[in-house]
C-alpha cells in the first residue's frame, strides 16, 4: 500500500502554517512535506512535529528569491557560493527536522547563457550536494517540471533527469517522479514509473487539468496506487495538490488507503 505525503504549503491551508501539522495529524497523516522551512525556527517545527507524531519527509534546498520569481540556482555559475551555503543551510534543518530527503531545484535558463555552461554548473553543483547530502544520510532529489506551470525552468522530462543523474555518477542523487508534471510533459506514466523505478525516490502527485486532489481529472489515480504496489515503490507520495474546494471535503480519495499504510500530509 502506498504511503502518502502532502505538502502543507497546499493543504490544510484554511488554517495558520505551524497549525497545519495538527491538522493533518487530524486528518489521519503520519508525516509531513512543504516548500521551505527556512521562515522558521527550527527548533519550533521540531516541537510541532514531535507533538504531532509526524515525519518530515521533504522540503526544498533554499531556492534564491523566490518571491522575485527565482525557483532554484543550481545551474546558475554566479551563484555557486550562494548554492554551496544553501546546501549546508538546508542539511543544518534537515537533521534538526530528522528530515531525509532533500529536493534541490534547479532553476529557470538564464537568457543569453551557453546551454553548455549551464550544465556544466549544474552538474557540479549536484555532485557537491549530492556529497554532502550523502555524509549527513540525506537523499538527494531533482524534479522535472512541466513548461505551462514553470516555463524556462531547466528540467522538463523524466528523459532529461535521469541523464543528468547519470552525468553527475553519484549514487545519492535521485529522481522525483511529479506524476502531475509528467502527465502535462510525457504522459506514459505507469510504464515510465516501472522502467525508471530504480532512480525514483519519492513520488508527488495532483490530478490534471486543475492540480487538484485524485478525482479531479483524468488520471487513474487507483490504478496508478495498485501499479505502484505491484512493481515494489516503497518510498513515500508527496499529495501536492489545490484543494478544489477545502482540504477537509476533498480527503474522499484518501479514504481507501487511510488504513492501509502509513500517510503524510
Amino acid at each position: 500500500m502506498p504511503k502518502f505525503a502532502a505538502n502543507l504549503s497546499m493543504m490544510f491551508n484554511e488554517v495558520e502554517f505551524l497549525d497545519r501539522f495538527a491538522a493533518a495529524a487530524e486528518a489521519g497523516f503520519t508525516g509531513v512535506e512543504y516548500l521551505f522551512p527556512y521562515a522558521w525556527d527550527k527548533a519550533e517545527l521540531a516541537e510541532r512535529l514531535s507533538d504531532s507524531g509526524l515525519t518530515q519527509v521533504l522540503f526544498n534546498m533554499p531556492p534564491g528569491d523566490w518571491d522575485a520569481g527565482e525557483r532554484g540556482i543550481a545551474i546558475l555559475p554566479e551563484r555557486r557560493d550562494e548554492f554551496r551555503a544553501g546546501v549546508e543551510t538546508a542539511i543544518d534543518y534537515a537533521r534538526a527536522l530528522g528530515c531525509e530527503q532533500l529536493h534541490c531545484m534547479a532553476g529557470l535558463a538564464p537568457e543569453g547563457v551557453d546551454p553548455a555552461v549551464l550544465r556544466k554548473t549544474y552538474v557540479e553543483n549536484l555532485r557537491f550536494a549530492a556529497d554532502r547530502t550523502g555524509g549527513a544520510g540525506i537523499r538527494l532529489l531533482i524534479e522535472a517540471i512541466n513548461t505551462r506551470d514553470i516555463p524556462g525552468f531547466y528540467l522538463n522530462t523524466s528523459d532529461q533527469a535521469l541523464e543528468i543523474i547519470e552525468e553527475v555518477g553519484s549514487d545519492n542523487l535521485f529522481f522525483q517522479y511529479d506524476i502531475y508534471h509528467m502527465q502535462i510533459m510525457e504522459g506514459d506514466l505507469a510504464p515510465t514509473l516501472e522502467a525508471k523505478l530504480d532512480k525514483i525516490a519519492h513520488l508527488q502527485l495532483a490530478d490534471t487539468p486543475g492540480r487538484h486532489e485524485p478525482g479531479t481529472g483524468e488520471i487513474n489515480y487507483p490504478f496508478l496506487f495498485a501499479h505502484l504496489d505491484r512493481i515494489g515503490y516503497s518510498g513515500w507520495i508527496g499529495c501536492e495538490y489545490k484543494p478544489a474546494t477545502t482540504t477537509a471535503e476533498g480527503l474522499g480519495w484518501f479514504a481507501p488507503y487511510r488504513n492501509g499504510g502509513q500517510a503524510a500530509a
